[in-house]
């Protein structure tokens, strides 16, 4: 598109998570948000008055009938990505979609194929990639830094269902949904599993070729049911994988890891040094140990210059015409192995098939 021009962008879906992504791409001066959707037309109103946006709709199909913008930034729930973005594709819009992207590898693929199909620009929102730390990983793992990798661990820890410090979810809908697969959920697995399988594979550069995983439902309410939600997803999910060059490593969520809010932590370890990250809601730490310091195992603080958020590289991406990372072949590709994870074959070592 021009460069004198500014990208059009509807946001579609006006649930919590909205907000943030109006924020952000409200501050790009490339940016004009000109509407915004919702299949709760109140709602929808409501945020674009509250936004300062001037135009709503009550559904996708009106939004898609007005058809005055460039690009969407689809914030529906998990189980809507799917339907709602192979609309957007198929009036020839650029799409920014919230992770995971579908609910299965197979709809993730179609997502992938028809945007690629299309030239459109499509990416998916894994958030984390907007850490500096793990960009900085990624870039001394890259150089040779830490030598070959030989054993990986990667975490993602989570406590809501143990402590009130984000409200109690035996009541608030906006938690229960979560725990729940009727209401679309994947569990911990779908929910913040995929944030950290990214997390570790970006920072390394591979992606596992085998894996053996466990996922845990544990018992939180009686009769497993809290009015309207049975609580039957996943709570903890572990994954021990291997990597092509024969690296090892354990990748694990779950939100009964007490005394934790939203903390990502990756230990990398290599024939010749190890990086490791702690990574929480408003703090991060990168260490590095290597040289001749692997001998007196001493860790040095590693600085990490601050990176453009995705946001920001989605509308350089419609500006440019270039696709950006994480792309939805991305998300298609961590979906293929979080799908493996709930097989009736997970819990032995299994290959992963190659998705492409």
């Amino acid at each position: 598109m021009a460069s004198t021009s500014k990208v059009r962008l509807l946001v579609l879906g006006t649930g919590a998570m909205a907000a943030n992504h109006a924020r952000l791409f409200m501050a790009d001066p490339r940016v004009d948000v000109v509407a915004a959707t919702d299949v709760d037309a109140a709602r929808a109103a409501a945020f674009a008055e509250k936004h300062g946006i001037t135009t709503s709709f009550g559904s996708l199909d009106a939004a898609l009938a007005w058809g005055k913008f460039d690009a969407v930034t689809n914030v529906t729930p998990d189980a809507v990505h799917h339907p709602t973005t192979m609309k957007v594709i198929a009036a020839k819009k650029h799409v920014l979609c919230e992770k995971p992207l579908a609910e299965t590898f197979a709809l993730a693929d179609q997502m992938a194929t028809a945007a690629e199909k299309a030239s459109l620009i499509n990416m998916v929102n894994l958030s984390y990639r907007n850490v500096p730390a793990l960009q900085k990983a990624r870039s001394l793992i890259a150089a040779g830094e830490i030598g070959d990798i030989r054993h990986v661990e990667a975490s993602y820890r989570q406590s809501w269902l143990v402590g009130k410090h984000w409200g109690d979810w035996r009541s608030e809908p906006m938690w229960l949904w979560r725990l729940s697969e009727k209401h679309g959920s994947k569990g911990v697995l779908g929910d913040v599993g995929i944030h950290i399988l990214d997390f570790a594979t970006f920072a390394i550069g591979m992606m596992p070729v085998s894996l053996q995983a466990r996922v845990k439902t544990f018992a939180k309410a009686e009769g497993d049911r809290i009015g309207e939600y049975p609580l039957d997803a996943n709570d903890s999910a572990a994954m021990q994988v291997e990597f092509g060059n024969g690296a090892l490593g354990v990748i694990h969520a779950s939100r009964f890891m007490t005394g934790y809010g939203n903390v990502l932590k990756l230990d990398v370890f290599g024939t010749s040094g190890a990086i490791e990250i702690n990574h929480g809601l408003d703090w991060t730490e990168i260490r590095m140990c290597s040289g001749e310091d692997v001998h007196t195992q001493s860790w040095r603080r590693v600085q990490a210059d601050p990176v453009p958020t995705i946001h920001t590289r989605f509308i350089d991406a419609v500006v440019s015409g270039e696709n950006g990372e994480p792309s939805f072949r991305r998300g298609a590709d961590l979906q293929a192995i979080l799908d493996m994870c709930l097989t009736e074959d997970a819990g032995r070592a299994v290959a992963v098939k190659s998705t492409r």
